[in-house]
């Protein structure tokens, strides 16, 4: 089972316009949806709709909205009620995908709730095989949250092993997780880091990366990319899963380096698409896949997400594996 930890989930409402987002002027929508969201919701979303058994530990009041879509998608979930109302994220979709997101801060999650949170956590992911922390955290928080989750999952007596765990998340959670320099056997680094291409940059130079390249950089050479992967990976991360938007992504283990490419897609909304690569991945690595399969998969889903409107999540029959191209890179 792959669990996963949201700790600022959103109500997620897309919004499709007819042209270019104009400022300052009236435009009517074409279309309006509405699903639950954060970075790890997706991620179980996805899964479920691809019949992997799947968790969903989040905040929330049984009666608010995130918790009543997920209901209502039979996505399985365990939350904790802080007694707050969550967050509502809005999204302006352009056509041609272009996507400009619009997203609240969130509740404050005080101390003891923080606390309960990782407990929660704790208690429903015994046995699990991955744990996945992922998206921004609410006010209140901490930003070494997750690197702290981390170092109590690999202390906690699961019984069943420890899981792995991935990190997808962005800014200074981001960043703590990375530089977190407790011993091996407490430490707080993932065993996957899914960075986007400015993630990666920002995580690179952290890493002391000699050759930092800008995002744009990093997209248009796999080879900068796999590089500044392996800077992060040397640093005591896992393997790094870096999505490049349109040109694929990389994957960067200790062993290897990979480039997955997709053909071109008519783009309809990027929300989510991310959380869809991840999701992918996991799907494959669950099925004891090797890791350039396991990109394969990350590649398709993202694919397939971008091309659904909203943060509609692909099943993997909609996805096209066959159509991903993988090259070996040499990581620096």
């Amino acid at each position: 089972m792959i669990v996963t930890l949201t700790a600022n989930p959103s109500l997620d409402r897309t919004v499709a316009l007819p042209g270019p987002l104009e400022r300052g002027e009236v435009q009517r929508a074409v279309s309006v949806r509405q699903e639950s969201g954060g970075k790890g919701v997706n991620v179980s979303r996805a899964l479920v709709t691809s019949g992997l058994e799947t968790l969903a530990v989040l905040p929330g009041a049984e009666s608010d909205p995130v918790l009543a879509g997920l209901r209502e998608e039979g996505v399985p979930f365990a939350s904790l009620d802080i007694h707050e109302p969550l967050r509502t994220n809005v999204a302006l979709t352009e056509p041609g995908g272009v996507t400009t997101k619009i997203n609240e801060p969130g509740p404050v999650l005080a101390e003891d709730a923080q606390e309960a949170l990782i407990s929660l956590l704790l208690e429903r992911s015994r046995g699990a095989s991955w744990v996945v922390l992922a998206g921004s955290l609410p006010p209140g928080v901490p930003a070494d949250f997750y690197a702290t989750v981390t170092r109590r999952l690999r202390n906690a007596d699961a019984g069943a092993g420890v899981p792995m765990i991935a990190v997808d998340s962005s800014g200074a959670p981001l960043a703590a997780a990375v530089a977190d320099d407790a011993t091996e056997a407490a430490s707080g680094k993932p065993d996957l880091l899914k960075p986007n291409a400015e993630e990666l940059a920002e995580l690179a130079a952290a890493a002391g990366f000699s050759s930092v390249s800008t995002a744009e950089e990093l997209e248009a050479d796999p080879y900068a990319a796999a590089a500044a992967a392996a800077a992060v990976v040397r640093s005591g991360v896992g393997a790094v899963l870096a999505t490049l938007g349109s040109k694929g992504a990389v994957l960067v283990t200790t062993d290897g380096a990979w480039l997955a490419t997709h053909p071109p897609v008519t783009a309809v909304s990027t929300v989510g698409a991310g959380d869809s690569s991840l999701a992918g991945y996991l799907l494959a690595a669950s099925q004891g896949a090797a890791p350039a399969d396991c990109l394969r998969q990350a590649v398709a889903h993202g694919a397939a997400a971008a091309s659904l409107p909203g943060s509609t999540v692909p099943a993997v029959h909609q996805t096209t594996p066959d159509a991903v191209t993988i090259t070996a890179l040499r990581k620096d």
